[in-house]
């Protein structure tokens, strides 16, 4: 029987954007999580790595089996658990079939440990959750999900054949641990109104601790890694830039963040006739935030959005921000003045947005200083995120029992 009395509860945690021996580039947000619960909680990780096949072998065997072609998967242990390859097709073919195949293999792993997790927690409902919904149906331990609004929304969006599973996989999960709001309305907008349980858990920062805001701002700025432009949405902030100065009221703004040769031209041609549009290259964390104290706002339009962790770090940092609707951060500064709702989609929105927060910065950053202090920032830090993430966590296996 999982978990005895005394014993720290133990935690399978099933993810594929965990740093591990195979990738050590992966976001690591799962790991932070993992980190500010490490002394509560028994935790042991599976990181998933997938593998496309040789596609003529797979297609060998899918017809060989009858459309049910063999889950393929090698493991080796690192510091926080074991990093697993598995073999699955790009572009979601055989995406459930593949996936519930891990979960029967996560299954024969628990059965041969020797300690039986308490709770098995799958760190994206589309993806890991349908493995770890398999797990806990062979096993008979409860199983908790995060969603992950960007991959989650995705899949769910373009798998409508899939969503009578993924239904049962949110419906049927001990916890569920949103990382922002809009992601929790949009996937209950298509796979029905949870009833159980559901845990909002912001992402954790590092750059938790406020500095209060300083009137009299040099400029906008944006950060993001230049590779990453078209999703960051460059060119509406471009538009935006140009739209502003027809009316005759030029912007600043400066788009902090590394590229390569290529990626760096690509970007300075998309910005081309954007008067006062420059990049700065790329920052470290230090000169990151003393940069952003001299700024006006933070702006970043972003057209795909999980969470934004840059958004949070820009009102610890004291700058207003300007984010995109129905993704990021949205949900969680509902009428906020120091937080400017647009439509990633518009640059005349854009554009007045950005003119807004210049012309009544001081108010703006006022309201801003008081939030910095109230209780409502206290849930972005570190503290209050691990806390919130172990309450969830020990719901979960209360609920799942």
């Amino acid at each position: 029987m999982p978990g005895t009395l005394g014993e720290v509860s133990k935690v399978l945690h099933v993810s594929g954007d965990y740093p591990d021996s195979i990738d050590s580039f992966k976001t690591p947000v799962i790991k932070t999580l993992i980190a500010l619960t490490r002394t509560q909680f028994d935790h042991d990780v599976l990181s998933l790595n997938r593998r496309s096949p040789a596609m003529a072998s797979f297609a060998a065997d899918a017809l060989i089996r009858l459309g049910k072609p063999r889950l393929h998967t090698t493991s080796e242990p690192f510091e926080d658990g074991a990093a697993m390859r598995y073999d699955a097709p790009p572009k979601g073919l055989y995406h459930a079939a593949m996936l519930r195949q891990l979960g029967e293999q996560i299954a024969s792993r628990i059965d041969q440990s020797e300690r039986k997790p308490d709770l098995i927690v799958g760190h994206k409902l589309a993806i890991e959750g349908i493995a770890v919904r398999r797990a806990a149906d062979l096993t008979g331990i409860p199983y908790a999900i995060s969603i992950q609004g960007d991959t989650d929304t995705k899949i769910i969006d373009a798998r409508p054949d899939l969503r009578g599973e993924l239904a049962r996989v949110f419906h049927g999960a001990a916890m569920v641990f949103p990382f922002a709001p809009w992601a929790l309305k949009r996937v209950e907008g298509k796979l029905g109104v949870r009833q159980g349980p559901v845990c909002m858990l912001p992402c954790p920062t590092d750059l938790d601790a406020p500095t209060p805001p300083t009137v009299g701002g040099d400029g906008f700025v944006s950060v993001f890694h230049l590779k990453n432009h078209a999703r960051k949405n460059l060119s509406g902030m471009a538009a935006a830039m140009r739209l502003a100065a027809k009316q005759g009221a030029p912007l600043a703004l400066t788009i902090i963040g590394g590229g390569s040769a290529a990626e760096v031209a690509q970007c300075e041609a998309l910005a081309n006739g954007a008067e006062g549009l420059t990049f700065a290259g790329p920052m470290g964390r230090d000169p990151l935030r003393a940069r952003m104290k001299t700024a006006t706002a933070f702006v970043m339009p972003s057209l795909r959005e999980s969470f934004g962790l840059v958004f949070i770090e820009a009102l610890f940092a004291g700058l207003p921000i300007i984010y995109p609707a129905g993704t990021a951060v949205d949900g969680f500064f509902d009428g906020a003045p120091f937080a400017i709702r647009v439509d990633a989609h518009d640059p005349s929105a854009i554009a007045k947005a950005m003119l807004h927060v210049a012309s009544e910065e001081g108010r703006i950053k006022a309201a801003l200083a008081a939030w910095q202090e109230s209780p409502e920032a206290r849930r972005f830090t570190r503290e209050a995120i691990g806390h919130a993430f172990a309450a969830g966590l020990k719901a979960a296996g209360t609920v799942g029992r």
